[in-house]
């Protein structure tokens, strides 16, 4: 798995081009303010593992962002462009889906751009060197 993780000023989205055959309708776009944006590539190997322990790597990486960040606000944000390898669609919004209930669970408040659609961003995000952080877990 591949995380590139950014701390934003703020951050939104507006649904564009549905690049999923069986992706739900997505709202019309959010914005978020003081936030984490984790922009996530699932990879093939990730699927030979427990998808708790992925679930458990990635989510111990955001809390340690978020906690460097002085935030608690996470957006999820499947990003299938930082390796050539790519888990199929449902372990990936598997994954993503129980990493948002730990994280919720330990009072996080999360949100995930819609899965399987091309997005037009807004990011506004300062220049410190632990605004962005990539890792490979």
């Amino acid at each position: 798995m591949k995380v590139l993780v950014l701390y934003v000023n703020s951050f939104s989205y507006q649904p564009k081009e549905k690049n999923l055959e069986d992706a739900p309708e997505p709202n019309s776009g959010e914005s978020f303010e003081d936030s984490i944006l984790a922009f996530i590539q699932v990879e093939e190997s990730d699927e030979e593992k427990d998808l708790k322990s992925r679930e458990k790597k990635l989510v111990n990486h955001i809390k340690w962002t978020s906690r460097k960040n002085n935030t608690k606000n996470i957006v999820l944000h499947s990003f299938a462009h930082l390796s050539e390898s790519k888990a199929s669609a449902s372990f990936t919004k598997e994954l993503f889906d129980a990493a948002q209930t730990r994280l919720e669970n330990a009072d996080y408040s999360v949100a995930q751009t819609p899965f399987g659609y091309f997005l037009d961003l807004k990011i506004d995000a300062p220049g410190s060197s632990l605004a962005r952080i990539w890792a490979s877990l």
